[in-house]
């Protein structure tokens, strides 16, 4: 019954969070004197009208999933990876570069492309969990300065040593992959592609795997009370370590399904311009670190997104009107977080969840 609640818990949050971001947002809509009912009409068209735009949001999704289920296992060990935008582009890059530049099959060069991204992602991430458990540096710090490293580097490996320099494009991205390389679509002509079903396969994984096992349970014991976790005889620097690794891989994974399935080449600047890990780490926190709850809120966040582009075509609202709902949306997880801590302070605990 408690396992019953919390999902339901999971769920219903996210979705408070947008009727209250969608409640300030109607306000904006009167202030520039638009229609409100008309204005969320077009938006629901843009994300969810027909089975194309339903398949775009379902596509966005995608990667904002895949970050918000990677930082999702970090929270709920307490450990704060904020640096899932360098892992995700570290893990797009290796995998466009081992996409283009591996011998043999499509599907080959595919499985070496997400291979190569989960690893090169994780290391990345298992690196500033070293820099905490070694040297004891903060793990927010790291991991937020770590994004700027990862993305200058990114940039300057598409800028020149791997530029695609075959057209007379002056953009800075790699070349383009294979074909036999590319994430097959779900529907032809559509944009959803197999990355999506990963991403879910990946939910419904994570969140058996933290109920149901041994080292789900020390997880989620170490992000619940650190101290008692350690009394139970989990180390804290090794648990850190493993969590920083798989968090960034799935991160990484985020970006090797963007390049295979979406763009089918590292374009700089494309997935940070997107915003995408952020809008994975705003999934998480509106769920409380539940893996089908976080789901669930990157469904919605993308739906939000591209029923905002819709909304601006159809209407004479900016889009800056969804992007006052996303602000919404971050009060209401401080406001969250803050009483947490308030809760906390008052009952005298010196340790806490990470969320």
């Amino acid at each position: 019954m408690d396992k019953l609640k919390d999902t339901l818990q999971a769920l219903i949050q996210p979705l408070l969070a947008i009727v209250a971001g969608l409640l300030v947002g109607a306000i904006a809509i009167l202030l520039v004197g638009g229609d409100v009912l008309e204005t969320y009409r077009e938006m629901w068209k843009g994300a969810f009208g027909n089975f194309f735009f339903l398949t775009n949001t379902l596509a966005r999704a995608t990667p904002i999933i895949l970050v918000g289920l990677g930082v999702a296992l970090a929270f709920r060990a307490g450990f704060f990876n904020m640096g899932a935008e360098g892992q995700m582009v570290l893990g797009a890059l290796s995998a466009a570069l081992t996409a283009l530049y591996i011998p043999g099959p499509g599907l080959i060069k595919m499985l070496a492309a997400i291979i190569a991204a989960i690893i090169v992602a994780g290391l990345w991430s298992a690196f500033a969990g070293w820099l905490d458990s070694r040297f004891g540096m903060n793990l927010l710090i790291t991991t937020l300065l770590l994004n700027y490293i990862a993305t200058l580097f990114a940039g300057y490996m598409v800028a020149y040593p791997f530029k695609d320099r075959t057209g007379s494009s002056a953009l800075s991205q790699t070349q383009m992959i294979d074909a036999s390389a590319m994430f097959p679509k779900l529907f032809q002509g559509m944009t959803v592609h197999l990355g999506f079903v990963i991403a879910i396969v990946l939910a419904l994984g994570m969140h058996l795997f933290m109920k149901h096992t041994t080292k789900g349970y020390e997880i989620r014991m170490m992000g619940g009370n650190p101290l008692f976790a350690s009394y139970g005889g989990v180390n804290r620097g090794k648990l850190m370590i493993i969590s920083m690794f798989v968090s960034g891989a799935i991160a990484g994974l985020a970006g090797a399904s963007e390049v295979l399935g979406t763009q089918y080449r590292f374009l700089d600047g494309s997935l940070t311009a997107a915003n995408y890990a952020w809008s994975g780490i705003m999934a998480t926190l509106l769920a409380n670190s539940n893996p089908i709850g976080t789901a669930f809120a990157a469904l919605l966040l993308s739906a939000l997104q591209t029923g905002g582009m819709g909304m601006e075509r159809n209407t004479d609202v900016p889009l800056e009107i969804s992007s006052i709902i996303q602000a919404v949306l971050i009060l209401f997880i401080s406001a969250k977080i803050t009483i947490s801590f308030i809760k906390r302070k008052k009952a005298g605990a010196k340790d806490g969840s990470a969320v």
